[in-house]
């Protein structure tokens, strides 16, 4: 399977289209990898139809009767021709199309530099903020090479490539995939023509092979780290240190302190600031179905997974651990039988139960273990925009979702929602010829004996879930707060005409309308009196679970509507002095900007904003939010990369020291360690 490896927006549409093309001619899958700070990147990009040009390879014999499936094709024909051409024809064709190739390099060249992905955005950056331009690069020997496919490396193209050079530094992020290839492609060279090649570790003293196994535990000399990601600044780090070793003229070593001193003077000043600033931690939206579903009894313990659901991790929801999407409750097979824990609830999307979260309570099942699994159906994809729920383009069901359930063997299965009464008369049995006859009355209606209870009860059939032996399930049915929030501005659902106030004279602040509803428009307000409570009008999304708190104080008000701020009178707009044209920054380089503040504010608009201005102007942009989550409260940023050309601009981040701007909407985050190592001292403004 030929993995593609993209290192930005332009580059994923232009290698799917190779993608495809090598598919259809060698007869094999084509993979793509993606990470977030690429694939959550937005950027201005050509869409030129005659960009890619697509070249069939002539230095490849296809075998009698191609490469494609035919009828008969037994299985050990089918491996013959995987094995024996298939692998070769996908490496013509990354050969013909030139998809690895170098982007700086001479004849006369000594230290090589081969990377792919972000890692080549990073290794660009770090080259750039060396004081290495393009043209010092060839004066002073450094050979660049992009890889567009990581897997096979096509073993001609880097041949060429590693020719003539004493070393090769493998810029990659996570364990080792390029560099392990380029040394068994390269073993075979004679010694003094075979380059020095390092990628993860650096070389021990007095030892030249480098590499992994040049100690017996090499994880206190790493090179270039495998955990977490890479930075500019760290790859900067590695260059530096490679080029010292290797003999650059004064003035190129000068250059390179001179960037590493800036990295190591922030990293410094950040650890010997140490501000006590506070976090921003995210939380869950105004009435997310999440502040209640992820409960569990007192003496009870949960496990998370992937979703929004997540964030239970931090809160007090007796919540810890969590695994991959799929995995969710999986763990607990392998723990059951190690402790005297009788039970414990698995928290599980929807989104992820379609994804493979089916698997998870199937190995459940399978293994006998006592869990119950909360199928968290928010009624949409929240996490990545609101899609429909489920692989059908209209969604899928709480129903079908119980039927599935039942199927698979569930001990026992119940609804959980804020409105049992949309279940009413969809509970009947259904007989199996009727099933047989009406497959959309089996779709449309609940499984025989499924109970439909409201939320109000969930804390009761926890408790009794807790007690039966085997994998059990509660359906938690309430639609996202944000996606009702979007329905209701679009007027695809009701808006109910109820609000909830609190009457702050009678209010004692106890905050037990915070303790049941676990809202944030349930806000804190300073009076003469003390700290009392208050509704905020703006960001609650009607979920009136702060309502349960059962206080004199809260007040309910139907059919009313909340009074308009007053409109002050315009003043005379012409009287106004005209502002002056800003004096624009001459933008041959990216020009940084961090937008940093507080989720559910307009962070990720602002930042949406300028790079939408910039396409408009015509200029090279690209903007990365950090996204993933619902961050409501929660300290976010925006990256905003602006020059005069696309070509200018590599990182989809700002790095260490690199703002230009800081763009402040939080005084904590703004101030967090995060912001505070993009700025740099006489360069970076704050507004």
């Amino acid at each position: 399977l030929p993995v593609f490896f993209p290192s930005s927006v332009q580059d994923i549409l232009d290698m799917g289209l190779h993608a495809f093309a090598m598919s259809r001619f060698s007869g094999v899958w084509a993979g793509m990898k993606t990470i977030q700070e690429i694939v959550e990147s937005s950027a201005s990009i050509s869409v030129d139809p005659d960009r890619v040009k697509i070249v069939m390879p002539e230095d490849f014999v296809m075998p009698e009767g191609g490469l494609h499936i035919r009828w008969p094709d037994a299985p050990l024909e089918q491996e013959a021709r995987l094995m024996d051409h298939k692998w070769y024809a996908a490496l013509a064709y990354i050969r013909a199309n030139k998809l690895n190739y170098n982007v700086i390099s001479t004849s006369s060249d000594r230290f090589g530099i081969i990377a792919s992905g972000k890692a080549y955005n990073d290794t660009r950056q770090a080259l750039l903020d060396l004081g290495l331009d393009d043209d010092t690069c060839r004066r002073i020997g450094i050979r660049v090479h992009k890889v567009a496919v990581v897997w096979p490396l096509e073993a001609q193209i880097t041949r060429d490539f590693a020719l003539g050079l004493q070393e090769i530094l493998v810029v990659e992020e996570k364990r080792q995939v390029i560099e392990y290839q380029i040394k068994e492609e390269l073993y075979n060279w004679r010694a003094d023509v075979r380059p020095n090649v390092l990628g993860k570790f650096d070389e021990p003293e007095g030892d030249e092979s480098g590499g992994e196994w040049s100690r017996p535990n090499p994880s206190e000399n790493w090179l270039l780290r495998a955990k977490a990601d890479l930075t500019p600044a760290i790859i900067a780090k590695a260059i530096a240190k490679r080029l010292t070793k290797l003999g650059v003229p004064s003035d190129i070593v000068a250059r390179m302190q001179a960037r590493l001193a800036v990295i190591d003077a922030r990293e410094r000043a950040l650890v010997e600031t140490k501000l006590e600033t506070g976090e921003r931690a995210p939380w869950f939206c105004s009435g997310c179905p999440h502040n209640t579903s992820t409960r569990v009894p007192e003496g009870s313990r949960a496990v998370a997974g992937i979703g929004c659901h997540y964030m239970a991790t931090w809160m007090d929801r007796s919540t810890s651990t969590f695994t991959q999407m799929g995995g969710e409750g999986v763990p607990w097979v392998g723990q059951s039988a190690f402790t005297t824990e009788p039970h414990i609830f698995a928290n599980l999307g929807d989104g992820t139960y379609f994804h493979s979260g089916l698997l998870a309570i199937r190995q459940s099942i399978a293994s006998g273990v006592n869990i119950t699994y909360k199928i968290l159906y928010n009624d949409a994809v929240a996490m990545t925009g609101g899609q429909q729920v489920g692989e059908r383009p209209e969604g899928h069901s709480v129903a079908q979702i119980a039927h599935s359930l039942r199927a698979e063997g569930v001990v026992k299965l119940v609804v959980v929602t804020d409105e049992p009464e949309k279940y009413h008369g969809r509970t009947h049995t259904v007989d199996s010829s009727a099933a047989r006859a009406g497959h959309a009355e089996l779709i449309n209606d609940l499984p025989p004996g499924v109970e439909v209870f409201h939320r109000d009860e969930l804390d009761k059939l926890q408790r009794e879930f807790r007690e039966l032996k085997g994998c059990t399930a509660i359906i938690y049915d309430q639609t996202c707060a944000t996606e009702k929030r979007r329905r209701r501005k679009r007027g695809l659902l009701a808006d109910p005409a109820k609000r909830v106030v609190i009457n702050e004279l009678v209010c004692e602040g106890c905050g037990d309308c915070s303790v049941q509803s676990n809202c944030l428009s349930v806000e804190p307000l300073e009076t003469e009196f003390g700290r009392k409570r208050r509704i905020n009008q703006n960001t609650c999304n009607k979920d009136y679970s702060c309502v349960k708190g059962f206080c004199p104080s809260f007040v309910t008000v139907e059919g009313g509507q909340l009074k308009k701020p007053k409109k002050e009178k315009k003043g005379d707009l012409a009287s106004l002095p005209a502002i002056p044209e800003p004096v624009l920054p001459v933008a041959e380089n990216a020009w940084g900007i961090v937008v940093g503040g507080v989720g559910g504010t307009g962070v990720i608009t602002i930042g949406q904003l300028l790079g939408m201005a910039a396409h408009l102007e015509g200029k090279g942009v690209v903007t990365q939010d950090a996204g993933g989550l619902a961050q409501k409260g929660g300290a976010t940023w925006s990256h905003i990369q602006i020059a005069n050309r696309p070509e200018a601009i590599y990182t989809t981040k700002v790095d260490t020291a690199k703002a230009d701007l800081i763009i402040g909407c939080d005084p904590i985050v703004t101030a967090s360690p995060y912001t505070l190592a993009t700025m740099q001292p006489g360069r970076t403004f704050v507004a």
